[in-house]
């Protein structure tokens, strides 16, 4: 069967260029530019890489970006007095603490330590709280961009099977109460998997949508997806590889070559998710600059 691929940064760039048109605007009525910020704790490669694409996307769509790096062996103490500076700078519209943290870093601390109306990534227990009440919130980054895909390609989701792969508090758990919500973009029937599951294929083999989000690499294959699947795959695994220059590949938690011809539609990786996560960062900071979530 001929798939579509979910061209996931086509999409992140369009909505990018809807939020640069938003600052312009805002800028000539003489409101004040947007401005994120990120903490970044340590040098792990893939946070590294994150945040650096943050920055470069705020530029392009004209934001103020900052970032504060602390290292590695920084106490709890410290970075949530760093927490509580950004709380208080009235210059700073949104910020986000790039996960993971440190063993020595309780990271629901430093999550519940962010001002709710600040919390453009979504993590707070406020935010999660008012997500579940369908009450005005900024909405986890992933699951946001996610849900704008499925909009975007016109993929049906009311009535629809949708099993979701994986229940962390970033993507799998909102994940799933989004694709159940009564909105235009839920009302699918959903199914929450995980490493407890028992028959795990006999639940993917009856998902219309199936959400992959548990950093396994390869994990899905094809005898696991049905004919005609809508798949996406969150994973973004470094795995080692002599081919490239950086030493490593980026793996999906889908084995994209077996499972894409039995999709109707699929995300690759990289290209899928992953770029629409940013976007979707972008709009939480424009909505906080606007005060449109939190007046």
């Amino acid at each position: 069967m001929a798939f579509q691929l979910i061209d996931g940064k086509k999409i992140s760039l369009e909505l990018q260029d809807e939020i640069a048109a938003e600052v312009q605007k805002l800028k000539a009525a003489g409101m004040k530019t947007p401005h994120l910020a990120a903490i970044l704790v340590g040098n792990d490669g893939g946070s590294e890489t994150y945040v650096a694409s943050k920055i470069k996307a705020c530029e392009k769509v004209g934001f103020k970006s900052t970032l504060i790096r602390l290292p590695e062996y920084v106490t709890e103490e410290k970075l949530l007095q760093t927490v509580h500076e950004l709380n208080n700078d009235p210059d700073v519209d949104g910020f986000i603490v790039q996960l993971p943290l440190p063993r020595q870093i309780n990271e629901h601390k430093i999550i519940e330590a962010v001002k709710p109306e600040k919390d453009v990534d979504g993590f707070h227990p406020i935010n999660v709280g008012r997500m579940v009440l369908n009450l005005p919130c900024y909405v986890s980054a992933t699951p946001y961009g996610i849900v704008h895909l499925l909009h975007k390609y016109n993929i049906e989701t009311s009535g629809k099977h949708c099993v979701v792969i994986g229940r962390s508090h970033i993507v799998g758990s909102p994940m799933s109460i989004l694709m159940a919500k009564n909105t235009s973009l839920g009302n699918s029937t959903v199914t929450l998997c995980h490493s407890k599951t028992e028959n795990l294929k006999t639940h993917t083999r009856s998902a219309d949508i199936l959400i992959c989000a548990l950093g396994s690499p390869e994990f899905v294959t094809a005898d696991m997806v049905k004919e005609g699947a809508v798949v996406i795959d969150v994973g973004t695994t470094r795995v080692a590889s002599a081919e490239t220059k950086s030493g490593f590949k980026l793996k999906g938690d889908v084995k994209f070559d077996e499972v894409a011809p039995k999709c109707s539609y699929i995300t690759p990786v990289p290209g899928g998710v992953g770029p629409m996560t940013i976007a979707s960062l972008l709009k939480n900071t424009l909505l906080a600059a606007k005060r449109e979530v939190y007046p």
